[in-house]
């Protein structure tokens, strides 16, 4: 805990444990079985006779996860977190259940898609449960903790995945998580369930209510159209010749589209504040995660590694991230603003992205791209806290389940819009042979890097000013204090 931390945080630091611990162990849960899914589909696929449906099973939970996502945020606004978080954890067990119990294909791809719809809903409601519970001091140890979390997995998922499917059966990948989630978020249930309602505390009429439920419906459609687009997007690549070029066209243009009404206003022009910092975050993860999967594809294809040894490079870049999460989780505000934080990080991580693309470019040795990724990995472990903790800062306590869904909801959409992109680009020159298509995809997500970078330096206002969902942060140019 950093000593700039007051008595009383200090306290409710103390108090919360066994909730911050919940917390994070629905984190790590949710993140084991991404990565562990990653590890047993192609078993999956092949038992199951199902290999036409194999992108849309991964593709099904990013796509239903921005529903669950602006769902959540709105309950949660509107009802206080216990409700919305048992919802969510019921659709997140329910689909695990679906999905390993299935006798088809397409059984899997449904108890994904439910899963996905808790998984989302669950990520937010973990973040107004930090917003109603700890004071805004701990918050940037908080959600270290969440990145630690998710690190971790990417470390033991697979060769766990790998040996339960082995030695048990691949359906106890989605069995077991399925059974660990429902006693950590008994835990955190416990504690957020005499949270009142922030209506029950304002005051609110019912025509103001009405009017933010009509304003929730109308944000769940736009989130239904976002998850279509995300899945178009998601299988465009498949496609081959022109209906490639087209559906991406489609799936990115209405992903825009309905990206721009589930963020704050002027986040597409990343007006200072709040907007840049959900842009920031979009383009970042659309930097970091595009590239993240050219690796281990050249490093098998290229640099003719093996694929056990070619994921070390995620690893380290896993390892990376993690401490420098739980460095700038120790250092604080005090002795690293947030601002400051999010614009060192976002440039580290575009100096790691180019790194890691010249060196394929000049077919550098393995340990060069090993060294280049894991300095991206500490750019993201640097920023990506933190713009979770100034969106927190940025919105007032009934509106920060809504604006962090906006977060949750750029980060997947920055993302699968990515993906889609190099996956089309990939196809596209190909034909180049070598080290070319990978070297374009990387150069496109440098680019990125280089405009999330930019738009970091907008994050910072004069005053931790209260936004709801629809409100454009101040314009002033001071960096932001507690």
């Amino acid at each position: 805990m950093p000593a700039t931390v007051t008595a009383d945080s200090r306290a409710a630091w103390t108090r919360l444990r066994a909730t911050t611990w919940a917390l994070c162990a629905i984190v790590f849960l949710a993140a084991f079985e991404s990565l562990a899914v990653t590890t047993v589909m192609p078993t999956v696929s092949l038992e199951l006779d199902g290999a036409g449906l194999y992108a849309v099973a991964f593709a099904a939970p990013l796509a239903s996860g921005v529903v669950g996502m602006v769902l959540a945020g709105a309950w949660a606004d509107r009802a206080g977190p216990a409700k919305p978080l048992v919802a969510a954890a019921a659709a997140f067990v329910l689909g695990l259940l679906v999905a390993g119990l299935a006798p088809t294909m397409v059984v899997l791809a449904g108890g994904r898609l439910l899963q996905g719809l808790g998984g989302g809903a669950l990520t937010v409601v973990s973040y107004v449960v930090v917003a109603r519970l700890y004071p805004g001091e701990v918050h940037a140890r908080v959600f270290a903790g969440f990145s630690a979390a998710w690190v971790v997995p990417s470390l033991v998922g697979p060769p766990v995945a790998g040996f339960v499917t082995e030695h048990l059966h691949w359906r106890w990948v989605f069995l077991a998580v399925a059974v660990l989630v429902v006693p950590v978020v008994a835990v955190v249930l416990r504690r957020v369930a005499s949270i009142p309602a922030p209506d029950a505390k304002d005051g609110s009429s019912d025509d103001a209510a009405d009017g933010s439920w009509a304003a929730a419906r109308r944000r769940v459609r736009w989130a239904v159209l976002a998850a279509v687009a995300v899945l178009a997007l998601g299988a465009s690549a498949e496609l081959g010749g022109a209906a490639t070029a087209v559906t991406a066209l489609v799936g990115a243009v209405g992903a825009l589209v309905a990206l721009a009404r589930l963020v704050p206003a002027g986040t597409l022009r990343a007006v200072r504040g709040l907007p840049a910092v959900v842009a920031s975050r979009g383009l970042l993860a659309g930097a970091f995660f595009g590239a993240e999967v050219y690796l281990p594809y050249l490093l098998t294809r290229r640099y003719d590694v093996a694929a056990t040894l070619a994921g070390v490079t995620l690893t380290g870049a896993a390892l990376t991230w993690a401490l420098a999460s739980w460095v700038q989780g120790r250092l604080g505000e005090t002795r690293l603003a947030h601002p400051r934080a999010i614009g060192v990080g976002t440039l580290v991580v575009a100096v790691g992205i180019a790194g890691t693309t010249l060196a394929a470019a000049v077919h550098a040795p393995v340990p060069v791209l090993v060294v280049t990724w894991a300095t991206a990995g500490f750019g993201m472990g640097l920023t990506y806290a933190r713009q979770s903790v100034l969106v927190l800062r940025y919105s007032s306590k009934d509106a920060a389940g809504t604006n962090s869904s906006a977060l949750s909801v750029a980060d997947s959409i920055g993302a699968s819009m990515a993906l889609a992109v190099t996956g089309v680009l990939f196809a596209a020159v190909s034909d180049r042979g070598g080290d070319v298509p990978y070297v374009a995809c990387l150069a496109l997500t440098v680019v990125l890097a280089v405009g999330s970078g930019l738009v970091a330096r907008r994050v910072g206002t004069r005053q931790a000013t209260e936004v709801g969902p629809a409100d454009v942060a101040p314009t002033d140019s001071s960096a932001a204090r507690t």
